[in-house]
């Protein structure tokens, strides 16, 4: 498909004006103005039209497919949502609005939202208080990471240093090194795909400041020693961060402020109903028990004496501003509306149908492709391209083989400790029809490989780009834009 500039004819208009009968007055100065008119596309109405809903059509979107892109969690979301989220009276809200003036009608609706869905993520997640400030994930991260470095730094300490699985997210080692901590590596026990308590007991000294955890990890295994890491972490005076990116998998099942968890965020837009991809819109609220709540981001919401809602500025050990206003309000609102709607026993359904999803779609694989932990996982399984490798065939290769059979392609190549990684999250709200569509071009995708394999290695042949040159395009802008 070619390019809009590419499809522009000299002298074509969307829109003819008539000639403007108002003598000119330029305001800006001759010096700043063009000496020719700007290089815009020239196209009719109908070519553009046709041309942007042609893209629209080449798009792949969980509305249009099954998007089992693993620790993404890209799963359906309700219309509903949206719906709420557009509403006049929270749309139109300006940040700057009063709080209590005018009978207090202009953002209490707003703040109790706010307050209330705090109040929720405390009860889901086992946690004191926590901030829905933090705009993403990565975000929520960091800020953890700040109030971990503020309650030692306020208690004297000088501990400098991270420990944090050599299977976690990326953005851990990323979140604690912007916080200004060092951080080490911990290895997986490759025995149960869990962070190896022997090493973390070799590794933790008195300069740790803290564990970092995913539970369940990028594995989708649920960890069953995190209440020792814990004892170890708190033997030493360090805290146990909680990456709760794959909370949706123990949802009403386990709460992490029971096993004695410090801090830890939750991706709303994960878990909680927030269409995900395309850099956006995410929030990352981050909960901490009793002994971190007087450093937690200003402003937070507070209910006074008459039932009244304001934000509160008065904390004197806070970490400080680390978002403009209050964050991604609409994303915090759907989160706050997905939680009414399904209830407890709806959020215990949540993680009971991931669950069984990934394991459904494990156990058909099995035996097709190699399987590094042959274990229940929880809500994504990790499968690896490895038996395909003697047939020339790697995880890349089946990814776009995917694309012809009409899927989105998994996440490859991660987590990082399995060598041709595939990881699969089939989420909760895909039906069985869904799933075993999936599962027989898995079948058949591996069937090519070993009969066919340069099918495979030529796919995808059923869109207008193949294979492009990735590196290239990325570091050669103008090189990509000229096609």
């Amino acid at each position: 498909m070619s390019l809009i500039f590419q499809k522009s004819q000299p002298g074509r208009k969307g829109v003819s004006l008539p000639k403007c009968d108002v003598p000119d007055m330029p305001v800006i100065p001759e010096k700043y103005r063009r000496g020719s008119d700007a290089k815009l596309c020239e196209l009719s109405e109908l070519d553009v039209v046709r041309h942007f809903t042609g893209l629209s059509r080449k798009n792949f979107g969980v509305d249009t497919g099954f998007y089992p892109l693993g620790s993404c969690t890209m799963k359906y979301n309700p219309k509903i949502l949206e719906k709420i989220a557009q509403m006049k009276g929270f749309a139109e809200l300006h940040p700057f609005l009063p709080q209590l003036r005018y009978g207090g009608m202009l953002t209490q609706g707003a703040l109790v939202v706010l307050y209330e869905l705090e109040r929720l993520l405390c009860e889901i997640a086992g946690m004191n208080a926590f901030t829905l400030q933090p705009l993403a994930g990565a975000h929520g991260e960091l800020t953890g990471m700040m109030l971990i470095a503020a309650y030692h730094r306020d208690r004297g300490s000088k501990k400098d240093e991270v420990l944090v699985p050599d299977e976690s997210h990326g953005t851990n080692p990323s979140s604690a090194a912007i916080a200004g901590f060092k951080t080490r590596s911990v290895p997986t026990d490759h025995k149960d795909g869990m962070l190896d308590v022997m090493a973390l007991e070799a590794m933790i000294t008195n300069r740790t400041a803290a564990i970092m955890l995913t539970n369940p990890n990028t594995l989708g295994i649920f960890n069953s020693k995190i209440e020792q890491v814990v004892k170890i972490a708190h033997s030493r005076d360090a805290l146990v961060y909680y990456d709760g990116a794959n909370l949706n998998a123990v949802l009403g099942k386990f709460r992490p402020g029971d096993a004695g968890i410090d801090v830890m965020h939750i991706n709303l837009h994960k878990t909680f109903a927030t269409p995900h991809g395309g850099g956006g819109p995410g929030a990352g609220p981050v909960g901490v028990q009793k002994h971190l709540v007087d450093y937690l981001p200003i402003s937070r919401v507070v209910k006074r004496k008459d039932n009244t809602y304001t934000l509160d500025y008065d904390y004197p050990k806070s970490i400080g501003y680390i978002a403009p206003f209050y964050g991604n309000f609409s994303v915090c609102l759907k989160a706050y509306a997905y939680i009414l709607l399904l209830g407890a026993e709806g959020l215990i359904e949540v993680s009971e149908n991931a669950v069984l999803n990934a394991n459904y779609v494990l156990n058909a694989l099995k035996g097709v492709y190699d399987v590094p932990f042959n274990k229940t996982c929880m809500h994504e399984c990790v499968l690896s391209a490895q038996k395909q490798n003697q047939y020339g065939v790697h995880a890349l290769d089946i990814a776009k083989a995917l694309i012809d059979e009409g899927f989105h392609p998994p996440t490859i190549y991660f987590p990082l400790i399995v060598k041709e990684a595939m990881m699969i999250e089939p989420t909760e709200s895909e039906s069985r029809e869904t799933l075993d569509a999936f599962i027989a071009a898995m079948k058949r995708i591996a069937e090519n490989a070993e009969k066919s394999p340069e099918k495979v290695c030529s796919a995808p042949v059923s869109t207008p780009v193949s294979r492009p040159d990735e590196v290239k395009a990325a570091k050669d802008m103008d090189f990509n834009f000229r096609g």
